[in-house]
């Protein structure tokens, strides 16, 4: 049974990193290899689909991850970070700086992917944490929630979007919809979380290498107009993007351009060629200083990259296993409402492929034919799914080993924090479409 096998495989994942201690690049790839000798993928095959899964993942998120991190260390370096994050601290006051991440991430998340996102702002939430000596997870677990919920259940991110075309439901109406329940939902989970007794106890360091030590005096660090714009010139360009593209016709040349421009890996490479600038020859540093922040930032990433890449050949036998036939095959027959049995296949689906576009998009052909008939609302139907892809993200979701990396925790603490808060919002997603679905029902909507 194939969910068993990703069942056993987690386990053996976890008794090698957390018994063994085995680095976890390589204990990925060691039950990549396992699964896919189990799931009877040819073994002539299996290079080539490890290869495939780490390229895949790889092409995705390197050019986001290590373009966003020289661009944070450059900020870090320059005392750029240091000035936002004072004037957050300012602006909430030091007791309500996670209401400050919390705000922030809704906004900018709510057009960009959590894992370009989260690199544009992690900069800042390690500031605030070494300036406060705050716990780590007080400041960046909020952020990381806020992020999540915006990025899994709302257009224009790609697996909502996408859905929505599956369903022929209408992306403005499936956001305001989703509105209703994913901020106050996401909000409210953001500021509980930390408070949680098992995550009071994580204490976890800031990863060496990814912010400057530095504590800056006012007058050395850059003003915050030009720290806050070079901060938002990739928010601006990616979320320009996003909205033009509803906006404009696919045959208009103008398209073209601002989808190029607005792309995740120009955004922050034109951005980052700015910061160069402005924070180095533009206030004195020499562009050699400035080269060798980007250098550090770099080699701090190394493994980061490669151990995301080993998740990305985990996933990759997954899928190339045949799993998501399988759980098409075990839920055809189910007789529930449609709008749980989207969640439901979504939530399956996430669990045993890790990806949640994969669910999404999966779950979504598995139940179109449902909507017709069903009298549902498509745009629910989008947000059902959606909520459900979010739940028990584990150890075969590649933005796993982003939060567990970045926060330097183990995998242990990573599951704790992340998979519970994932699972969880999931849930609440669930009985937010519910209750939209019952208002809409008795307002005849």
């Amino acid at each position: 049974m194939p969910l068993v096998v990703v069942g056993i495989s987690v386990l053996i994942l976890l008794f090698l990193m957390t018994r063994l201690k085995l680095n976890g690049f390589i204990s990925l790839l060691l039950v990549a290899v396992g699964v896919a000798l189990v799931q009877g993928i040819p073994s002539a095959e299996i290079a080539d689909v490890l290869g495939e899964g780490v390229g895949g993942q790889i092409g995705d998120t390197m050019l986001v991850v290590g373009l966003g991190a020289m661009l944070g260390r450059v900020m870090g370096d320059s005392g750029a970070a240091q000035r936002i994050a004072n004037k957050l601290i300012d602006a909430f006051g030091e007791r309500y700086v996670q209401v400050a991440m919390v705000v922030t991430a809704m906004l900018i998340g709510v057009t960009m992917f959590y894992e370009v996102a989260f690199v544009i702002i992690v900069p800042v939430a390690f500031t605030i944490v070494r300036v406060t000596r705050k716990n780590l997870l007080w400041v960046g677990l909020p952020m990381s929630i806020a992020l999540s919920t915006m990025h899994s259940f709302l257009p224009p991110h790609p697996g909502p979007t996408a859905v929505a075309a599956t369903f022929n439901a209408s992306v403005g109406h499936t956001l305001f919809y989703g509105l209703f329940f994913a901020v106050p939902f996401g909000a409210l989970i953001a500021l509980v979380w930390p408070r949680l007794p098992f995550i009071k106890k994580m204490n976890p360091s800031i990863p060496q290498g990814l912010v400057t030590e530095r504590v800056f005096e006012d007058d050395e660090m850059p003003s915050m107009a030009w720290s806050l714009f070079v901060a938002l010139v990739p928010v601006v360009l990616i979320a320009g993007a996003a909205v033009t593209d509803m906006a404009m016709s696919d045959d208009n040349p103008a398209l073209h351009v601002v989808n190029f421009i607005g792309s995740a890996p120009i955004a922050l490479l034109l951005t980052l060629c700015l910061a160069i600038w402005a924070f180095g020859p533009r206030i004195g540093r020499g562009l050699d200083e400035v080269s060798a922040s980007c250098v550090s930032a770099a080699k701090s990433m190394a493994m980061i990259l490669m151990v995301i890449g080993a998740g990305g050949a985990y996933k990759g036998v997954l899928v190339e296993g045949g799993i998501a036939d399988y759980i098409k095959d075990f839920t055809d027959g189910w007789n529930i409402s449609p709008i749980i049995l989207a969640w439901l296949i979504a939530a399956i689906l996430r669990v045993a492929l890790g990806s949640a576009t994969v669910a999404v998009v999966t779950a979504a052909g598995i139940v179109a034919p449902l909507v017709a008939g069903s009298g549902v609302h498509p745009e629910l139907m989008v947000l059902a799914v959606s909520c459900g892809s979010i739940a028990f993200s584990h150890v075969n979701d590649p933005g796993f080993w982003m939060f567990k990396e970045y926060f330097n925790l183990s995998v242990l603490d990573a599951i704790k924090a992340r998979t519970t808060y994932t699972t969880v919002l999931a849930i609440l997603g669930l009985g937010g479409v519910l209750a939209v679905e019952w208002a809409l029902d008795t307002l005849s909507i």
